[in-house]
């Protein structure tokens, strides 16, 4: 059959047909024309809106745009001019539909991915690297695992298969899955939750439960912290979320609250001076903000001041240095205050008996002599007592 016989079957004249060409090329033309540009307008973006999220994502996205697809759809719409006979006109109504949801489903592929890695990019804090863990992979890939899933069962659907049964067994399959593996898919949502919502990150010191360290891994099932021993303590991701998290990484400022105790026989007159001189060393350390120095307790064993200052930073090791300093400004206040830090002295009473007197040794000796002796003389006694009566014959 030549293709003039074919066409005629068609019902298509060779004016429709050159219309129908002509169509197709002027939409090939226009279609990669506004693509092009459209991409050269996103590129031409600089400083700031350059880096917008949405324009990072739209850019990265339009950059999968196939060739292959605009072609195609320039080819349908030059066949969408002409009045094609039964099954003709269904078949190309179904190629519409391939192209189309092939070439969406390109686009949101793209778009996952981009949007996921911008997503972590916005949420890292200002001259860092991002980090991206397991969980944000398998967040893509679970995502276009998805959107390819619903691209074929909605083609399936489109060709007249019949796709309710499938999905029904889908359905059934996934509920004894998730019955089955119920705790494993719990720790996977929980390591899912802390990759979008970021309670913490690798690298972050934290305390859970009383065991703190900083955090190592953030796994699929679990998430693991070096402790400050040196042991790594491993700990299920759902266990993670349910239990209160206390981040030491993101303290921009850390409030510091301590005491000092005197002796309670200081005057008024010097005690009163006290606050006064411990604001004054506060405020010497120039990352140390002073908040506030009291008299805080009266008791007969001592005078308590509770001092209160907040720290600039948050490290550790400079707090400890700069705390170390004040106490060592405290000490020497004191000193040349005269003033004592030890504790009320205690008085001890001792009575003494008075009317029992203590025996000397030479009355005890008598006293056991003489009871020696009287224990004698009743065992004489009694041994004579004990003797039978004799009687003599005359």
């Amino acid at each position: 059959m030549d293709l003039s016989a074919f066409l005629a079957s068609l019902n298509i004249s060779v004016t429709n047909g050159v219309f129908a060409i002509a169509a197709a090329v002027l939409s090939f033309v226009l279609l990669q024309g506004a693509v092009s540009m459209t991409r050269a307008r996103l590129d031409a973006l600089s400083g700031e809106r350059a880096h917008r999220p949405l324009a990072e994502v739209l850019r990265k996205t339009l950059a999968r745009t196939s060739i292959v697809a605009i072609a195609i759809t320039a080819v349908l719409i030059g066949l969408s001019v002409l009045a094609l006979p039964q099954p003709w006109n269904a078949r190309v109504g179904q190629l519409w539909f391939f192209t189309l949801g092939l070439q969406l489903t390109l686009y949101v592929h793209r778009a996952v991915k981009v949007g996921t890695q911008q997503y972590v990019r916005l949420n890292t804090p200002q001259g860092a690297a991002p980090t991206f863990t397991v969980a944000h992979t398998l967040t893509i890939w679970l995502l276009r695992t998805l959107v390819w899933v619903i691209f074929a069962l909605t083609l399936l659907a489109n060709l007249g298969i019949n796709v309710t049964t499938f999905v029904a067994s889908l359905g059934i399959g996934g509920i004894a899955i998730a019955l089955a593996v119920q705790t494993v898919l719990g720790d996977l949502l929980a390591s899912l939750s802390i990759a979008a919502d970021k309670p913490f990150e690798v690298g972050d010191f934290v305390s859970v439960s009383g065991n703190a360290g900083t955090i190592e891994h953030v796994g699929l099932k679990t998430t693991r912290i070096r402790a400050l021993s040196g042991e790594q303590i491993v700990i299920a991701n759902a266990e993670m979320l349910r239990q209160t998290v206390f981040n030491f990484k993101r303290m921009n400022t850390r409030r510091i609250v301590f005491s000092l105790r005197i002796n309670p026989t200081t005057p008024v007159e010097i005690a009163a001076q006290v606050p006064q001189r411990l604001k004054a060393i506060v405020e010497k350390n120039e990352i140390a903000r002073y908040d506030r120095a009291h008299l805080k307790t009266i008791d007969p064993n001592w005078l308590e001041y509770e001092v209160v200052y907040i720290m600039q930073v948050a490290d550790y090791n400079r707090y400890m240095d700069v705390q170390q300093e004040i106490n060592f400004d405290a000490m020497r206040m004191f000193d040349d205050l005269g003033i004592s830090t030890g504790p009320r002295p205690q008085p001890l009473l001792v009575r003494e008996l008075l009317d029992q007197p203590v025996p000397d040794a030479e009355t005890d000796a008598d006293t056991a002599s003489r009871h020696d002796h009287d224990h004698d003389s009743n065992h004489d006694h009694d041994q004579d007592r004990r003797q039978p009566m004799r009687y003599r014959r005359h």
